[in-house]
């Protein structure tokens, strides 16, 4: 496999991570109440959409295909959270804590990716920005579920 191939397949999967949480962040905005959270979740969705973009534009620049849609893990993922959301009586908390999980699980993967010693500057930069976004993410939403 060419190097341009892993580092592609690698960017996949970041991209398929992308789209669930895009979705998984659609989700969340139509599960709670409160209109503070609605429009985080929203501006987070239109978020991940982006950083879909940036990841697709630098597969492309390898002369790869990018992935298209949404992963099997991901749907049963948000199922889930739609599920506890329904039943869970803080249907907020249970949101949150569920992105949570999410944006944790998020932060490996970009870490495991950027642990390559061999990635390309102009990939590292990117994903180092969406990492630190993530990250900030993650505080914002460990403030919400406090707040909750």
């Amino acid at each position: 496999m060419k190097f341009t191939e892993k580092i592609s397949n690698n960017l996949n999967e970041l991209l398929t991570k992308n789209y669930d949480a895009e979705a998984g962040y659609k989700l969340a905005e139509e599960n709670v109440k409160d209109n503070t959270l609605k429009e985080y979740f929203g501006r987070k969705a239109k978020e991940r959409y982006d950083f879909g973009h940036q990841i697709k534009n630098e597969i492309k620049v390898y002369g790869e295909s990018p992935d298209k849609g949404t992963s099997v893990a991901g749907d049963a993922h948000r199922l889930w959270m739609n599920v506890k959301s329904t039943l869970s009586k803080n249907s907020e908390e249970a949101v949150l804590e569920e992105t949570i999980r999410g944006e944790k699980n998020a932060i490996e993967e970009y870490q495991s990716i950027l642990s390559n010693p061999n990635l390309p500057p102009t990939t590292e930069a990117i994903l180092n920005t969406q990492l630190d976004l993530i990250k900030g993410t993650l505080e914002e939403v460990k403030a919400f579920e406090i707040m909750a």
